[in-house]
């Protein structure tokens, strides 16, 4: 009869073992990887914010004059060096989105260069015209060679943003 009682206690100690071990296993795999931001002008979210890939499919559509609401995460290219007033957002097929900032309400900071950050607001394209272009040229002073090269037009990926996150890595 002792060594029933024994065995018992000793297969309930060793189940209450695996049980605490299985536990702390399965509590150290549940590990995500939270990015933390910075807000800037609006307080936005990161949810629902489509990828550079996705923008630049929704700049291509995009015709002059057209404006189109939305919320996109890409790194952060440039920064204006002066009072980062404005940035540029890498999209695909290196191409860029030239971000200025809701009524020049707030700036971001001047060394966020190669950081994530996730823009809310307005998407437009600004198109200049080759005989324009060929104005800014001749006005810059270029060569004939160089404002005859001038076939095609300008187009420039732009976005008004009322709300940015920057992470803070």
């Amino acid at each position: 009869m002792k060594n029933i009682v024994l065995t018992l206690a000793a297969v309930a100690v060793l189940a209450s073992c695996k049980e605490e071990t299985k536990q702390e296993v399965e509590t150290n795999e549940v590990v995500e990887n939270v990015v933390e931001y910075a807000v800037f002008g609006d307080s936005i979210s990161q949810d629902e914010a489509i990828s550079s890939a996705e923008m630049m499919a929704k700049f291509k559509d995009l015709k002059e004059g057209d404006t189109l609401n939305v919320k996109f995460k890409s790194s952060i290219d440039e920064v204006c060096q002066k009072k980062g007033c404005w940035m540029t957002l890498g999209l695909e097929e290196d191409e860029q989105a030239f971000v200025k900032f809701k009524d020049y309400g707030f700036f971001v900071p001047k060394n966020a260069q190669e950081k994530e950050a996730i823009v809310n607001g307005k998407a437009f394209v600004s198109v200049i015209s080759v005989d324009e272009l060929k104005h800014y040229a001749k006005d810059e002073g270029k060569s004939q060679e160089a404002i005859d090269s001038i076939t095609e037009p300008q187009v420039t990926y732009s976005f008004m943003a009322d709300g940015v996150l920057i992470a803070k890595q």
